[in-house]
């Protein structure tokens, strides 16, 4: 779906040599996610990312297919050694559950799923039903599917504010605010190796619950909406 596969070359490129140093994922686009079709479309990406195993394989999101034909699949890949574990993508509550009925516990490791300081729609339910269930979330877009608070907002000054106090940045502090559970991860986009730098800060920071409560107030979770949003 990336640029019809060019993206998974280019990154294909970018680890040359230092494979072992990342965790690589990729996903199976819905209308593939057929038994057959989920293990053929792993084995191109394989081919475009010049490697012989992915550490995860996710299901983009919930398609036509059967389920249990996508899980069948990726337990097949798993018993190859084509990928090392699989998970999910914009699953909600019921689809994650009818994941869990066609796959055995503990094989689901992740959900893949929308989550930034505006939008935390998934703390209604799917954040606490995976942390029950042991499934790991992974927000994507976490500086926001637009654009990062701008800082004459009130979330701006709040995030400035503690930015300062912790001589860190205000993405730093937004992402040590959205991963401060043990099982929620982040994947910020990251083009300059001092966007990469200045993410990592997040990862040695804890912030403290009159800070989380200070970010709270400013960024509300918001009404639950009847679909998980999703980009």
């Amino acid at each position: 779906m990336y640029g019809s596969g060019e993206a998974e070359k280019l990154v294909g490129e970018a680890i040359q040599g230092s494979r072992d140093k990342v965790f690589l994922v990729s996903k199976v686009l819905p209308s593939n996610a057929t038994k057959s079709g989920t293990i053929q479309a792993c084995e191109r990406s394989l081919k475009r990312l010049g490697t012989d195993h992915l550490d995860c394989y996710l299901l983009h999101w919930r398609g036509r297919h059967p389920l249990a034909e996508t899980v069948a699949a990726f337990e097949q890949l798993q018993r190859d050694g084509r990928i090392l574990s699989w998970g999910v993508s914009n699953f909600d509550v019921g689809d994650l559950e009818d994941v869990m009925r066609v796959s055995d516990p503990g094989r689901m490791v992740c959900n893949q799923v929308l989550y930034h300081l505006e939008e935390r729609a998934i703390e209604h339910a799917v954040l606490p039903w995976c942390a029950a269930n042991g499934v790991a979330v992974v927000g994507y877009s976490p500086f926001g599917s637009g654009s990062f608070p701008k800082p004459s907002s009130a979330g701006g000054r709040v995030l400035a504010r503690i930015a300062a106090a912790r001589s860190t940045s205000a993405r730093a502090v937004a992402l040590a605010y959205l991963t401060r559970d043990s099982g929620v991860f982040a994947i910020p986009k990251s083009a300059k190796p001092d966007h990469v730098r200045d993410n990592c800060r997040a990862g040695e920071m804890n912030l403290d619950a009159a800070e989380v409560a200070l970010l709270d107030s400013v960024f509300p979770r918001g009404p639950k909406p009847r679909s998980l949003p999703m980009i």
